[in-house]
């Protein structure tokens, strides 16, 4: 499920489509502040290609006088583990990542989370998964890039201590989680946050992390949520 011809793999077939998204985003970002972001990038490869296209329509744009943000942020969704592992080379060439958890754990796992039988596989508290969130944001900050996180483990509270010591820069989530997120991360401590996050890393089962950070909850947002 969703490992065919989608997102960006359409984009590059269908250049024609592609070119017509991307000119409508640039002369967007003459009106506002916009960024680009590719979906679904599995090597450097294709980050290259789709960021050369951009590259060629922001000169048919200059070329008409057609105004745009010369410094708009142009970056990538990592979904896919080669990309994680990749990091390092990646965050040279984009100007910052995003984190799209609910693919990336489905894709690191093998689990499709919509089939009943393997369902119990996915989850985002598995350690390969933290892993590779953790060699993402690692990679960015020592190249002066950040890194945002969208998907199900962003707006999950009981996460936010742990993501929050891994470094995460950024959390988009579905309107409804950003009351009790913004709770959350305003009565963590950072550096409590960080010592936690080298711990858990430390731990080998979903199960175990997930237990860890219940029970630093439990112990430091206990006045929040009586219900974690």
């Amino acid at each position: 499920p969703f490992l065919g011809y989608r997102a960006i793999r359409v984009g590059l077939v269908r250049e024609d489509l592609l070119r017509t998204q991307l000119r409508a985003v640039l002369r967007a970002s003459a009106f506002g502040k916009v960024k680009v972001m590719f979906p679904m990038i599995s090597g450097l490869q294709e980050w290259r290609q789709a960021r050369g296209i951009l590259t060629e329509v922001q000169a048919e744009l200059r070329q008409l006088s057609l105004p745009f943000d010369e410094n708009m942020e142009v970056g990538i969704m990592v979904e896919i583990p080669s990309t994680a592992v990749l990091a390092g080379l990646f965050a040279s060439e984009v100007d910052f990542f995003s984190i799209g958890t609910n693919d990336l754990v489905q894709y690191t796992v093998a689990a499709d989370r919509m089939n009943e039988y393997v369902a119990h596989l996915y989850d985002y508290f598995h350690p390969a998964v933290l892993q590779l969130i953790r060699t993402v944001i690692e990679a960015s900050h020592a190249a002066d890039k950040w890194t945002g996180m969208c998907g199900s483990m962003a707006g999950d509270p009981l996460a936010a201590p742990l993501l929050l010591g891994l470094g995460l820069d950024e959390w988009s989530m579905e309107a409804g989680c950003l009351s009790r997120m913004k709770e959350t991360l305003a009565a963590l401590d950072r550096g409590e946050c960080r010592e936690l996050a080298k711990r858990i890393l430390l731990l080998d089962t979903p199960q175990a992390v997930r237990q860890a950070l219940k029970d630093f909850h439990n112990a430091k947002l206990n006045k929040l949520y009586e219900e974690v």
